[in-house]
């Protein structure tokens, strides 16, 4: 059974920074992506970064382009989410997923694996 673990959030004061972790147990990386998405109450849940396991390929959306950087610990089974220079428009749940569906579009819905989130409140 896959289970993801994030750890990271908390409240800071814009212009701060935060690493975001998320660890995998009963999940290796392999060729697929990981994705760290957030969701802001009444909102749908929106993709920050991924990162293509097998080869460190990036994505990321254009909020967070420039300012966060998304790395892979294999030996760790750990993904981290480095935001610097965050904005109070960057508060949100933060949740990161795994195990893509083969061939599917990067929706939250084809993401078979999630943690639970940690919370990121960045106050003006």
């Amino acid at each position: 059974q896959v289970q993801l673990v994030e750890s990271g959030g908390g409240s800071v004061q814009a212009g701060g920074s935060l690493r975001l972790s998320c660890t995998a147990s009963g999940y290796t990386f392999s060729s697929n992506w990981m994705m760290w998405f957030r969701q802001v109450p009444g909102n749908e849940r929106e993709r920050v970064a991924g990162i293509y396991s097998g080869e460190g390929s990036t994505f990321y959306a254009a909020s967070a382009k420039g300012r966060f950087t998304i790395s892979q610990d294999n030996a760790k089974n750990t993904v981290y989410l480095q935001m610097n220079s965050l904005k109070p428009e960057d508060t949100a749940m933060y949740y990161c997923a795994a195990d893509l569906i083969p061939g599917a579009g990067w929706d939250p819905g084809n993401f078979r694996s999630w943690g639970q989130g940690t919370q990121v409140t960045v106050s003006s």
